[in-house]
């Protein structure tokens, strides 16, 4: 399974314009370091959108759901560095989603990337929708020229408000999401569109569906990190 965990952090969001410069050194050189330090976060990865955003995809892979809740992570989140302080503000439209990985196929992990995020329907249809995400419409993805990883995730708690969080605004959460890996951009975003077009999501019954293509910009594992 590609995900190195059952769980992930799923964010998207936007910086100020003349903010995005420092946001990159600061994200790669403190912000990644500082989270895949904290016991049971395992890789955490920053896309780019490669057109209309939001503009930052990250995502941190994570042991279980218990680690984004754990006294580690919160102290962290309750203590900012002064650096991050200075970034929080500059924050725009963050949506943060604590997740299960209800679903992971295929190995590895592209450059290119595409996310789908969706509200599927209540009660027991939207459960039949992830069946068939599950059961049907991811497996065969991975294998598709162009392709290499398809991941399910569903938002499963709710995030704690910390420090970090009153510094920027309060975040939105999230529902249910795909995102798809590959080495080529256009072929992921095809299989993207289809499975948000006819036959696809919406005919399950999903609704708010979204589509966004990014392109890796920086990954980091926790096994880079001295000890």
């Amino acid at each position: 399974m590609p995900l190195l965990g059952s769980a992930a952090m799923l964010l998207t969001f936007d910086v100020d314009a003349d903010a995005i410069e420092e946001h990159d050194r600061w994200h790669t050189h403190e912000h990644l370091p500082e989270r895949l330090a904290i016991p049971g976060f395992l890789r955490g990865t920053r896309w780019v959108a490669t057109k209309e955003g939001p503009r930052y995809m990250v995502v941190y892979e994570v042991e279980g759901l218990a680690t984004l809740a754990s006294a580690p992570y919160l102290a962290r989140l309750n203590d900012p560095t002064p650096w991050t302080k200075r970034m929080m503000p500059r924050y725009r439209g963050m949506q943060r989603g604590l997740c299960a990985v209800l679903g992971s196929f295929g190995r590895g992990q592209g450059g290119a990337a595409a996310l789908l995020r969706f509200t599927p329907p209540a009660g027991d249809t939207g459960k039949q929708l992830h069946r068939w995400l599950l059961a049907d419409a991811l497996p065969r993805l991975p294998a598709m020229t162009g392709l290499g990883s398809a991941h399910l995730l569903q938002g499963a708690q709710a995030a704690a408000m910390t420090n970090e969080q009153r510094i920027r605004g309060a975040d939105r959460g999230v529902d249910s999401a795909v995102i798809m890996t590959g080495y080529e951009l256009d072929a992921v975003v095809e299989q993207a569109q289809r499975l948000h077009g006819d036959g696809g999501l919406a005919s399950q019954g999903a609704s708010d569906i979204s589509v966004v293509a990014y392109r890796c910009a920086y990954s980091l594992a926790a096994s880079e990190i001295p000890a």
